[in-house]
């Protein structure tokens, strides 16, 4: 195994906090040793110095793509704090269908990993405004630095054992059988979410229109509280008046400086 010394680890650590907001502590060198080393012995590396001046110097894009699919960790699930997706469909969704004339519902998942929170939400929409569905453009759009996560996302392939969680009338209507071992979520869910690679440490958002709701889950853990006051006031300066903001539960935000109002516990609303 190719070793990583101190230099070399602050340096990789650096570059990666400096252009995708990650804060990689000291305990992660370990893990940086583990899921980059094949990949230094494939190459032909025969140091992490010399990886690292690969990646700063390919123009293409492809080795800091490859270094960002390693380093992250795309850990997800259904229903994952359910909490959540209650709220949206008990509270935030009827708020919205008697407030949007044009029936433009914008929502932002950001940080959607391999697709599960987006199909939550797609599902949840589907069923919710049933019939009305059709006089509404409710896309999702679902954002990534990894791009080996997004093409599991689009791919909409789940094993029968991650899907159990979801209710029995989902699994019905929303997913179609493989084989033994998988189901594809149906096109008209996979239809409704545009995924995107994006880096939220972008000085600047593109985007035209304002979000009704963003989904930031369990994505802010890895950044220190600079960096995640930034994001936040760049969330709020993109969401419309009387939008959502839903965070992790083991997140917070600094309610003194934060401009969104606490709602419930990782719910935020901008008033």
């Amino acid at each position: 195994m190719i070793a990583i010394t101190d230099k070399e680890f602050r340096q990789l650590a650096d570059f990666i906090k400096a252009n995708y907001g990650i804060n990689l502590k000291e305990e992660k060198r370990a893990l940086v040793m583990g899921r980059l080393n094949n990949l230094l012995l494939s190459k032909n590396f025969g140091s992490f110095s010399a990886y690292f001046e690969h990646v700063v110097s390919d123009m293409s894009g492809e080795a800091v793509t490859t270094l960002m699919n390693r380093i992250t960790t795309n850990h997800t699930f259904f229903m994952r704090e359910a909490d959540h997706f209650n709220f949206l469909r008990d509270k935030a969704l009827p708020y919205f269908r008697h407030t949007l004339r044009q029936k433009d519902l914008r929502i932002w998942s950001a940080g959607c990993a391999t697709g599960e929170e987006p199909s939550t939400i797609a599902m949840l929409i589907d069923e919710y405004f049933e019939k009305e569905k059709s006089l509404w453009d409710t896309k999702i759009l679902a954002t990534d630095i990894s791009n080996k996560a997004l093409n599991a996302a689009k791919a909409g392939v789940y094993s029968h054992e991650s899907i159990a969680c979801l209710p029995a009338q989902w699994r019905l209507n929303y997913f179609k059988k493989i084989d033994e071992e998988n189901a594809v979520l149906v096109e008209k869910i996979r239809n409704e979410i545009i995924y995107r690679v994006f880096n939220l440490m972008d000085a600047a958002f593109p985007f035209k229109k304002k979000f009704h709701v963003i989904f930031c889950r369990n994505v802010m853990i890895y950044f220190d509280n600079k960096t995640k006051e930034e994001l936040i006031n760049k969330f709020y300066d993109i969401t419309e008046q009387g939008g959502y903001l839903f965070i992790g539960h083991s997140e917070s935000l600094n309610r003194e400086a934060c401009r969104y109002k606490y709602v419930m516990p990782a719910v935020y609303r901008k008033e």
